[in-house]
């Protein structure tokens, strides 16, 4: 008889019966094994969110012991219409002033007023093809001309032959004036412009372009003051003068030059190492809270490898420095709470005190001690990252405990089925003894039906 018809017949060994049965096994073997199932997956879902946090501490970490950082500089200029500086990477970090005597300028030439009434007229006479040399400093070019060569066909062909050294150009300066103008492309002394005409008797060039060339500007090196030392150098744009320094002088004058590590980047960075820490950390203070009362619990209040984890970010704190100092004396401090916060006075103190000790302090390397002896240190952040590694880093702590976890719900999840499989079985079973017992309850019915007919109708004819 099939389940759906149970008690069809007596009304007694119903379907119903058979599923309070069920649900009351159920309720002392599945769901005790739901409710850790239950408590498996938040613990999964709080260590997605521990983990990520962990991850961002080890990333700024990463960024502070990483090269550039403290590596990068800054410039100012008390006057930057005098001189502007840049300064790369690495370069000394130091104090200087700068005074433009005078800028350095390039050499620039004119052919002769009124020579050539159009820039289409032609620039020799007599007829054949000859060449003239153009000499810009030590370097010469020869070009070629004939009688029908123009001004600016002239022109045309200095900036084709000659266009890395010297630019020309043709300036209408008045009505039927129109000039040559041969401007040097490096500035300073030694790029003196002339024109050399070498006819051999075929065509001959306009003197305009040769003897009778003048100088609108002459080429003069810059002059300037370094710390009152006189510099002189042959442009405005001064890159040999200081390792990883470059100067640009502007009109004379004089101005303080500062070169000075980064502050702002180095700020940014440990304020972001902050940020990331007090955010691990309040979290993992929220998910190991201890309470008598089981709703105020964190999730991970009884999981050891979570708290230890707290402990140590915590305690690795107080473990670094290397016997040179704390971070609380380069600005960072410890709240009452664990959580922390950035002097940056202290910071920006400390780094006007001694810029290369506070570099070596935090991302390693030669600390000068107030005795004047030197050791090396590996740095805070990088003794920081070591020990944040050890649980964030591939197969590290962080990676165990996933795996413990995911063994743990696993397992959680086959006990469940194989339980939920013996209550099914044990129950289809049962539901079929009620099923036979059902039946043969409704044939004994039938039966003492049967007979109490019989005998109420023996009475009746009696």
């Amino acid at each position: 008889m099939a389940i759906s018809s149970l008690g069809a017949g007596a009304g007694i060994l119903t379907q119903d019966l058979v599923d309070q049965l069920k649900e009351a096994d159920k309720a002392q073997y599945i769901n005790p094994l739901d409710a850790r199932k239950a408590t498996e997956t938040a613990k999964q879902d709080a260590f997605n969110i521990i983990e990520a946090y962990m991850d961002n501490v080890e990333s700024s970490l990463g960024t502070l012991t990483q090269y550039g950082v403290f590596e990068s500089r800054t410039t100012s200029s008390s006057n930057e219409d005098v001189a502007t500086v840049t300064a790369s990477d690495s370069s000394d970090i130091q104090d200087f002033s700068i005074e433009v005597l005078n800028l350095a300028t390039k050499e620039i030439v004119q052919s002769a007023p009124l020579a050539f009434a159009a820039k289409d007229a032609t620039i020799a006479t007599g007829a054949g093809t000859e060449t003239l040399t153009l000499a810009v400093g030590s370097q010469t070019f020869a070009i070629e001309y004939d009688e029908t060569t123009t001004l600016e066909g002239l022109k045309d062909l200095i900036n084709k032959e000659a266009g890395d050294s010297v630019s020309a150009t043709i300036v209408q300066v008045a009505d039927g004036d129109f000039r040559l103008f041969l401007n040097a492309k490096e500035s300073g002394t030694g790029q003196d412009i002339s024109i050399t005409d070498n006819s051999t008797g075929g065509s001959t060039l306009n003197t305009a372009l040769t003897t009778g060339m003048t100088n609108v500007q002459d080429a003069v090196d810059a002059q300037f003051k370094y710390n009152g030392q006189t510099i002189t150098r042959s442009s405005n744009v001064v890159s040999d003068l200081l390792s990883g320094v470059t100067i640009t002088l502007k009109e004379a004058g004089t101005t303080n030059i500062s070169v000075e590590q980064d502050r702002e980047n180095i700020a940014s960075k440990v304020e972001n190492f902050i940020s990331k820490y007090n955010s691990a950390l309040y979290q993992l203070n929220q998910d190991t809270k201890s309470s008598e009362k089981v709703e105020e619990r964190g999730v991970f209040s009884g999981e050891s490898t979570i708290k230890n984890m707290k402990s140590d970010l915590i305690n690795m704190l107080g473990e670094v420095g290397e016997g040179v100092g704390r971070l609380q004396d380069y600005g960072i401090e410890v709240n009452d709470d664990g959580s922390l916060k950035l002097d940056t006075s202290k910071l920006n103190s400390m780094l006007d005190e001694n810029p290369s000790n506070v570099q070596a302090f935090f991302a390693g390397g030669t600390f000068t001690k107030s005795d004047g002896s030197e050791v090396t240190l590996e740095g805070a952040f990088v003794q920081m990252e070591e020990s944040v590694s050890r649980y964030t880093k591939y197969n590290a702590g962080l990676d165990q405990y996933e795996n413990l976890l995911n063994s743990r719900l696993e397992s959680l999840t086959e006990q469940r089925t194989k339980a939920m499989e013996r209550l099914n079985v044990k129950y289809d079973i049962m539901a079929k003894q009620f099923a036979a017992y059902d039946a043969m309850i409704t044939q004994f019915n039938s039966i003492s039906t049967m007979f109490t007919n019989m005998v109420n109708s023996e009475a009746a004819q009696k």
